[in-house]
């Protein structure tokens, strides 16, 4: 495993740097049938034969509905800043239009006063990926009129909680939505059509820019912004057809979403690519799309290599690969929040996910997890030297708080720094937690690695 980096602190970070842990609704929350939530897509996707490895579902979860104010402890207890959370959608508005839910409302308004009431800063997401099924019989983000009624729903959030959020991102992952909902059919709703994947992903961007307006018409405080899942892409070897596909992948994950975002168009290298699947673009779309963002939450795991024969074999790289069958490839954070900085104009940068699978369990009480340790310090490390190389970072949260439902992967993988045992619910600080907790007070000293972290 990459070794963690010598003498880690805290303190070599900006005092007003954002240490957080992050989680989404519908992988913790569980009460699915309670207190008139309404059916989500991963509702109903979970019901498929096939479709999540371990034939699990998210009806009980981590129970977090219940437990939250234990989380929340145990949330506090790590010293960070930050929590970042999503809102169950269909829990505050059944039909994802019209009617709300007060019971769900009041359930994220305790989680947030909660929040305050430890001194952590509440970090919003208004859609994790947890479409109202009602709205998917509609044709979900196929449908233009779904970007309106996100609008309506991030208004009324904005109406009920806004006043003590300090940020809010409108979308986690679009490209996970639109690709492994709508093309690949892995995830929800498990549709298989190219064509409809691009025509969601422009309605995910479009909603994403009108939400924005409407918030700041709203008078949010809170800071706005996206989340995308990006990475390095780079050729699995230097020959013309390994570079071209390599560039085209970057335009498809990274260029196809940060190019309308910052730049106001779609590359046109990768509409060419699409020919009859590119999407449906409405005049004045490309204009709300780029409205001003306060913030851009990156979730990084690891790189992507491309080859033009096939899928590249991971473990070729001789790097160490966690459970999902990631390979673990720290400096590609930093080259990725360089290039970044480089290419776009870009506001300051959260990293709002990061963390490592891995096969760890509790024995007498502990989780020895050294590997999911090491990553997260080496990861720590790798924005640190973004920092030092003049990238604007503003934070980082840890992927995950608690093992949690692993989407297609059920509850096999766990990402969690705290453990859950998912028959009692017993919640277990592992290690990397602890290690975390003493990094953050200044007392973590780990030694080996090549660098230190910025100001080291």
């Amino acid at each position: 495993m990459t070794q963690p980096p010598p003498t880690a602190s805290r303190h070599r970070f900006p005092p007003d740097f954002v240490w957080g842990v992050a989680t989404s609704a519908f992988q913790i929350e569980g009460a699915a049938a309670e207190d008139g939530r309404g059916e989500s897509i991963w509702d109903r996707f979970c019901r498929q034969p096939g479709a999540i490895a371990d034939a699990s579902d998210g009806l009980v979860a981590c129970d977090h509905y219940h437990r939250w104010a234990e989380d929340l402890d145990l949330i506090a207890g790590l010293g960070v800043d930050a929590y970042r959370f999503s809102v169950s959608w269909p829990r505050v508005q059944p039909q994802g239009r019209g009617a709300w839910n007060e019971a769900g409302l009041d359930f994220y308004e305790r989680l947030v006063d909660g929040l305050l009431a430890r001194g952590l800063q509440p970090f919003l997401t208004l859609n994790h990926w947890d479409l109202p099924q009602a709205l998917q019989d509609r044709g979900g983000w196929a449908q233009r009129e779904t970007a309106q009624h996100f609008v309506d729903y991030a208004i009324g959030i904005q109406r009920r909680l806004g006043d003590r959020l300090a940020a809010i991102a409108t979308h986690n992952e679009p490209w996970v939505m639109a690709v492994l909902g709508h093309e690949t059919g892995l995830f929800a709703p498990g549709q298989r059509s190219r064509a409809t994947a691009m025509q969601v992903s422009h309605h995910l961007l479009l909603s994403h820019g009108q939400a924005l307006q409407a918030l700041r018409a709203e008078g949010s405080r809170a800071r706005l912004g996206i989340v995308l899942n990006l990475a390095p892409v780079q050729p699995a070897t230097d020959s013309p057809a390994d570079i071209d596909a390599a560039r085209l992948e970057d335009g498809k994950l990274l260029r196809w979403y940060m190019d309308p975002l910052f730049e106001g168009r779609y590359p046109p290298d990768v509409l060419a690519h699409l020919g009859a699947d590119a999407p449906q673009v409405a005049a004045g779309d490309l204009a709300a799309i780029a409205a001003p963002m306060d913030f851009l939450g990156l979730n990084y795991y690891t790189r992507s290599v491309v080859s033009a024969a096939g899928p590249w074999d991971v473990r070729t790289s001789g790097n160490p690969v966690t459970d999902m069958d990631w390979e673990v490839y720290p400096q590609g954070l930093t080259e990725l929040l360089l290039r970044l900085h480089r290419d776009y104009a870009v506001p300051p940068l959260y990293v709002t996910e990061n963390g490592g699978a891995f096969r760890d369990a509790l024995v007498a009480g502990r989780v020895h997890d050294a590997d999911r340790t090491a990553y997260l310090a080496a990861h720590i490390d790798a924005v640190g030297e973004a920092l030092r190389q003049g990238v604007p970072m503003a934070g980082y949260m840890v992927w995950s708080l608690l093992d949690n439902f692993e989407w297609a992967s059920g509850y096999a993988k766990r990402f969690g720094i705290v453990h859950v045992d998912y028959a009692t619910q017993r919640r277990t600080l592992k290690d990397s937690a602890l290690w975390l907790r003493d990094f953050l007070r200044g007392q973590a000293a780990l030694r080996g690695g090549r660098r230190a972290v910025a100001g080291g």
